[in-house]
């Protein structure tokens, strides 16, 4: 991974309170990482840094849009993205031993003598947490003009199969009985 200083943030000069950064990220951003089940990203990244005397606050706001493959009709979607996600960082003596204890994510250490702070891993992970796992045209638009109809009828003909082998199969018969017990 490519290290890339505009990512970097200059902690140690700046005042107590409160300091915003923004990041345009795009496809470019990415090229540093592993491959991505999206495209054409477009987001906005608004990080509000709190310093306080020993520990800094961070609120990642995360916006913008992206592409994605329909996870049932395999037609390319976009997605609005919206998120937000705060990191606690506090500045200890063994960050290494600090951060290998540390059971809750949302906490990060860094050594006292740091000076600077590097956000791109946290953009990155951000951005693809606010991608859902399950990516569908919605199924409120199963029937419009962004999903594809071939792949909707064979949905369609696998599920009338489906049922049709379940109403066969003498162990859903039994089992019907046990179906509305709490009425």
């Amino acid at each position: 991974m490519a290290y890339r200083r505009e990512y970097d943030i200059a902690f140690v000069g700046l005042k107590p309170g409160v300091h915003e950064f923004n990041y345009e990220i795009t496809d470019r951003f990415f090229e540093a990482f592993q491959q991505q089940d999206f495209a054409n990203c477009k987001a906005h990244i608004k990080l509000s840094l709190d310093k306080k005397s020993s520990f800094m606050m961070l609120k990642f706001e995360v916006g913008g849009k992206l592409d994605v493959v329909c996870d049932r009709c395999n037609n390319t979607i976009s997605l609005d993205l919206w998120d937000e996600f705060i990191i606690t960082v506090k500045m200890v003596e063994e960050p290494e031993l600090m951060n290998d204890q540390e059971d809750d994510p949302d906490v990060y250490y860094i050594s006292r003598g740091e000076s600077h702070l590097n956000a791109e891993n946290w953009i990155y992970e951000f951005i693809n947490l606010s991608i859902p796992m399950h990516k569908t045209c919605g199924f409120e638009n199963a029937e419009g003009p962004q999903c594809n109809p071939e792949a909707l009828k064979m949905l369609n003909k696998l599920e009338a199969e489906a049922k049709s082998k379940q109403e066969s199969n003498p162990l859903w018969k039994d089992l019907e009985k046990f179906r509305n017990l709490d009425n």
